[in-house]
Protein backbone atom coordinates (compact mmCIF):
# COMPACT_ATOMS: atom_id res chain seq x y z
CA UNK A 1 0.00 0.00 0.00
CA UNK A 2 1.11 3.48 -0.79
CA UNK A 3 3.07 2.02 -3.85
CA UNK A 4 4.12 4.52 -6.52
CA UNK A 5 2.66 4.07 -10.06
CA UNK A 6 4.64 6.32 -12.84
CA UNK A 7 1.97 7.45 -14.69
CA UNK A 8 3.54 9.03 -17.33
CA UNK A 9 6.72 10.87 -18.37
CA UNK A 10 7.20 14.80 -19.67
CA UNK A 11 10.07 16.58 -21.24
CA UNK A 12 10.17 19.79 -20.62
CA UNK A 13 12.62 22.82 -23.14
CA UNK A 14 15.42 21.86 -21.75
CA UNK A 15 15.30 17.88 -22.04
CA UNK A 16 14.44 17.39 -18.78
CA UNK A 17 12.21 14.32 -17.86
CA UNK A 18 9.64 14.29 -15.62
CA UNK A 19 7.92 11.51 -14.09
CA UNK A 20 4.17 11.88 -13.12
CA UNK A 21 3.51 8.99 -10.36
CA UNK A 22 0.26 8.11 -8.76
CA UNK A 23 0.37 6.82 -4.87
CA UNK A 24 -1.71 3.82 -5.03
CA UNK A 25 -3.20 4.58 -1.47
CA UNK A 26 -4.28 7.49 -3.10
CA UNK A 27 -6.03 5.71 -6.56
CA UNK A 28 -9.59 5.39 -7.07
CA UNK A 29 -11.99 3.07 -8.66
CA UNK A 30 -11.99 5.28 -12.07
CA UNK A 31 -7.91 4.89 -12.16
CA UNK A 32 -7.88 1.23 -11.88
CA UNK A 33 -5.88 1.09 -14.88
CA UNK A 34 -2.90 3.03 -13.00
CA UNK A 35 -2.54 0.61 -10.72
CA UNK A 36 -1.72 -1.57 -13.28
CA UNK A 37 0.41 1.28 -14.74
CA UNK A 38 -1.01 1.72 -17.79
CA UNK A 39 -3.58 4.58 -18.36
CA UNK A 40 -6.52 4.74 -20.88
CA UNK A 41 -6.19 6.94 -23.63
CA UNK A 42 -9.73 8.21 -22.61
CA UNK A 43 -8.71 8.90 -19.27
CA UNK A 44 -4.91 10.69 -20.61
CA UNK A 45 -7.02 13.19 -22.81
CA UNK A 46 -9.57 15.98 -23.16
CA UNK A 47 -12.62 15.20 -24.78
CA UNK A 48 -12.51 14.99 -28.35
CA UNK A 49 -15.85 16.65 -28.72
CA UNK A 50 -14.96 19.32 -26.31
CA UNK A 51 -11.53 20.07 -27.84
CA UNK A 52 -13.48 20.22 -31.67
CA UNK A 53 -15.70 22.71 -30.30
CA UNK A 54 -13.12 24.96 -28.97
CA UNK A 55 -11.39 24.61 -32.37
CA UNK A 56 -14.28 25.78 -34.22
CA UNK A 57 -15.52 28.86 -32.21
CA UNK A 58 -11.84 30.57 -33.56
CA UNK A 59 -12.92 29.37 -36.90
CA UNK A 60 -15.38 30.39 -39.45
CA UNK A 61 -18.26 29.21 -39.94
CA UNK A 62 -17.79 27.07 -43.05
CA UNK A 63 -14.42 26.04 -42.04
CA UNK A 64 -13.89 22.21 -41.46
CA UNK A 65 -11.87 20.10 -39.33
CA UNK A 66 -9.92 17.25 -39.94
CA UNK A 67 -10.23 14.52 -37.37
CA UNK A 68 -6.43 14.34 -37.67
CA UNK A 69 -6.36 18.11 -36.58
CA UNK A 70 -8.87 17.81 -34.00
CA UNK A 71 -6.57 14.63 -32.42
CA UNK A 72 -3.61 16.36 -33.20
CA UNK A 73 -4.43 19.49 -30.99
CA UNK A 74 -6.43 16.60 -28.43
CA UNK A 75 -2.50 15.64 -27.57
CA UNK A 76 -1.55 19.17 -27.54
CA UNK A 77 -3.70 20.89 -25.43
CA UNK A 78 -3.71 17.59 -22.96
CA UNK A 79 -0.07 17.51 -23.01
CA UNK A 80 0.43 20.92 -22.04
CA UNK A 81 -1.77 20.50 -18.79
CA UNK A 82 -0.03 17.86 -17.56
CA UNK A 83 3.25 19.91 -18.46
CA UNK A 84 1.65 23.26 -16.32
CA UNK A 85 -0.27 21.18 -13.76
CA UNK A 86 3.28 18.97 -12.92
CA UNK A 87 5.01 21.85 -12.53
CA UNK A 88 2.48 23.61 -10.43
CA UNK A 89 2.06 20.00 -8.17
CA UNK A 90 5.94 20.48 -7.76
CA UNK A 91 5.66 23.62 -5.77
CA UNK A 92 2.68 22.59 -3.66
CA UNK A 93 4.75 18.94 -3.00
CA UNK A 94 7.82 21.20 -2.10
CA UNK A 95 5.40 23.89 0.28
CA UNK A 96 4.22 20.53 1.20
CA UNK A 97 0.55 21.55 0.70
CA UNK A 98 -1.84 19.09 -1.04
CA UNK A 99 -3.93 21.36 -3.20
CA UNK A 100 -3.38 23.22 -6.36
CA UNK A 101 -4.83 26.48 -7.06
CA UNK A 102 -5.24 29.08 -9.59
CA UNK A 103 -2.29 31.16 -8.12
CA UNK A 104 -0.22 28.19 -8.52
CA UNK A 105 -1.02 27.62 -12.00
CA UNK A 106 -0.49 31.09 -12.93
CA UNK A 107 2.99 30.79 -11.24
CA UNK A 108 4.25 27.87 -13.32
CA UNK A 109 2.95 29.40 -16.70
CA UNK A 110 5.08 32.03 -15.55
CA UNK A 111 8.09 29.80 -14.70
CA UNK A 112 7.81 27.67 -17.59
CA UNK A 113 8.34 30.80 -19.97
CA UNK A 114 4.55 31.40 -20.66
CA UNK A 115 3.89 35.07 -19.35
CA UNK A 116 1.57 35.39 -22.36
CA UNK A 117 -0.63 33.25 -20.62
CA UNK A 118 -0.40 34.15 -17.23
CA UNK A 119 -1.06 37.70 -17.00
CA UNK A 120 -4.26 37.36 -18.62
CA UNK A 121 -5.05 33.95 -16.73
CA UNK A 122 -4.25 36.03 -13.40
CA UNK A 123 -6.52 38.95 -14.36
CA UNK A 124 -9.40 36.27 -15.02
CA UNK A 125 -8.64 34.52 -11.72
CA UNK A 126 -9.11 38.50 -9.89
CA UNK A 127 -12.22 39.09 -11.71
CA UNK A 128 -13.62 35.50 -10.97
CA UNK A 129 -13.15 35.56 -7.44
CA UNK A 130 -14.42 38.76 -7.19
CA UNK A 131 -16.94 37.84 -8.66
CA UNK A 132 -17.87 34.56 -6.65
CA UNK A 133 -17.48 36.71 -3.61
CA UNK A 134 -20.02 39.22 -4.53
CA UNK A 135 -21.89 36.16 -5.16
CA UNK A 136 -21.66 34.93 -1.76
CA UNK A 137 -22.46 38.28 -0.13
CA UNK A 138 -25.71 38.62 -2.21
CA UNK A 139 -26.49 34.86 -1.39
CA UNK A 140 -26.14 35.35 2.30
CA UNK A 141 -27.97 38.65 1.75
CA UNK A 142 -30.57 36.93 0.47
CA UNK A 143 -30.77 33.82 2.83
CA UNK A 144 -30.77 36.63 6.02
CA UNK A 145 -33.97 38.10 4.39
CA UNK A 146 -35.56 35.04 3.61
CA UNK A 147 -35.26 34.05 7.60
CA UNK A 148 -36.47 37.26 8.55
CA UNK A 149 -39.34 36.94 6.25
CA UNK A 150 -40.22 33.03 7.27
CA UNK A 151 -40.53 34.64 11.26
Amino acid sequence: MGDNINIGKVLDREGFKYNFTCSTSTATASDTSAQDGVIKEQDRLLPIANVGRIMKQTLPPNAKISKEAKETMQECVSEFISFVTGEASDKCHKEKRKTVNGDDICWALATLGFDDYAEPLKRYLHKYRELEGERATQNKSNTYENNIANI
